[in-house]
C-alpha cells in the first residue's frame, strides 16, 4: 500500500454546473449563493432545467484533493459512490487524474450516485443544491486503516458530519493517521452543519485534530459570535492550527498565540466555486512540504484566484509554474 502525503474523506459528489440568471433562481426557487441539500425528486427536477451543463467529478474536500494532487503531492480519496452511470464517472475520473480513489463503486447501492447542481451568476456567486444520495451512507467500513495509517495528512469534510456513521469514520480515520505519525485536519464546510453539531465538531476539534481550516462565517459559528477575534482565539486554543479565509479581506492563521495575516488581491470571480476548496490545498501543499505559514497561506492563495478565474472547482492551469511565477516554489 502506497504512503500518501494527503488523504482526503468525504462526500463523493458530481458537480453539474451551468450559468443562471437571478431571476432564474428566483423562477426554480433557489435561494442564491448558499449550499442547500436537497431530495432525488428535487435533484431530477433541477437538473433537467439545466442549460448547457458542465459535469465534473466533485466535492468539496475531493476538490481539495485534486487540487493539491496537481500541485505534486500523492493523493488519495475515500468517499462512497454507486455502481451506476454517475458512479463509474466519479471514480475514473478521478483515477485518470492520479487521485487514488480507493472505494470500488457499490453495487446495488441502495441510492443513487450523489450530486450538486451549481447555479452561477453573473457577478460569479454560486447557488448550490446537493442531492447526497449514496455518500450518506459512509462507514468505517469505507475507511481502510491501511490507507489512513500512511497518511501524511489527513483531510475531513464538515458535511459528513450530519450522520453517526460518518462522524465515528472520521474518528477512527484522525487516530490511525496521528497514530502513523501525520497530521489531521477538518473543513468546517458550512456554517449551518456547524449549527447542527457544534458540541461534536468541538469535540473532534479539541480531541482528535491538528488543524482546522474554514471562512470567518464557519470559524464565528463555532462559538455563536459575532466577533472573528474572539473565535480566533477560543479554536486557537482547542486546536494548535486555525486557518481563516475571509474572502476579499486576506487570510488569517493561527498558531497558538501567534497570528499572520495575509492580504489578497480583490478581483471579481468568473465563478466562485472552489475557491475555499483550492486554498486548502494550497494550503495543505505548502504542509506537506514544510514551508512557513505565511508561505502556505499565499500559495492558498495563488490557487484560489486561480480557480475562480474559469467556470468549475478545479484548476486548469499548470499549477506549479505558476507559483514559480509568483516566487512560491
Amino acid at each position: 500500500m502506497s504512503n500518501y502525503d494527503l488523504v482526503g474523506i468525504g462526500n463523493a459528489v458530481v458537480d453539474v454546473i451551468t450559468q443562471a440568471d437571478d431571476s432564474f433562481l428566483d423562477h426554480m426557487g433557489i435561494e442564491k449563493g448558499i449550499m442547500q441539500l436537497i431530495e432525488q425528486d428535487r435533484a431530477e427536477l433541477l437538473y433537467g432545467a439545466m442549460d448547457g451543463r458542465v459535469q465534473t467529478p466533485g466535492g468539496s474536500v475531493a476538490n481539495t484533493i485534486a487540487g493539491a494532487g496537481a500541485l505534486g503531492l500523492e493523493t488519495a480519496f475515500i468517499g462512497r459512490v454507486r455502481d451506476d452511470a454517475l458512479g463509474r464517472f466519479y471514480a475514473d475520473a478521478m483515477n485518470e487524474n492520479g487521485i487514488d480513489f480507493v472505494n470500488p463503486p457499490v453495487p446495488d447501492g441502495e441510492m443513487p450516485t450523489s450530486r450538486s447542481m451549481i447555479f452561477v451568476s453573473p457577478d460569479g456567486e454560486r447557488s448550490m443544491n446537493t442531492y447526497l444520495g449514496i455518500s450518506t451512507g459512509l462507514s468505517s467500513v469505507d475507511v481502510p486503516q491501511e490507507v489512513t495509517s500512511k497518511a501524511q495528512i489527513m483531510f475531513l469534510e464538515g458535511y459528513l458530519f450530519d450522520h453517526d456513521a460518518g462522524k465515528s469514520a472520521f474518528r477512527e480515520a484522525a487516530r490511525a493517521t496521528r497514530a502513523g505519525g501525520g497530521k489531521t485536519g477538518i473543513a468546517i464546510s458550512d456554517p449551518f452543519c456547524v449549527d447542527r453539531h457544534r458540541a461534536d465538531f468541538l469535540s473532534l476539534i479539541q480531541h482528535d485534530l491538528d488543524f482546522v481550516i474554514g471562512n470567518e462565517a464557519e470559524i464565528q459559528s463555532l462559538f455563536e459570535t459575532d466577533h472573528l477575534d474572539d473565535a480566533l482565539m477560543m479554536t486557537a486554543a482547542l486546536c494548535p492550527l486555525v486557518v481563516c479565509t475571509r474572502s476579499g479581506d486576506g487570510v488569517t492563521v493561527m498558531q497558538g498565540t501567534e497570528r499572520v495575516d495575509v492580504p489578497v488581491e480583490r478581483v471579481t470571480p468568473v465563478d466562485a466555486t472552489g475557491a475555499g476548496d483550492q486554498f486548502a490545498a494550497g494550503f495543505l501543499f505548502g504542509m506537506a512540504r514544510g514551508l512557513d505559514l505565511e508561505t502556505c497561506a499565499r500559495i492558498g492563495c495563488v490557487c484560489a484566484r486561480e480557480v475562480i478565474s474559469h467556470i468549475g472547482p478545479r484548476p486548469e492551469a499548470d499549477m506549479p509554474k505558476l507559483l514559480r511565477d509568483s516566487g512560491l516554489l
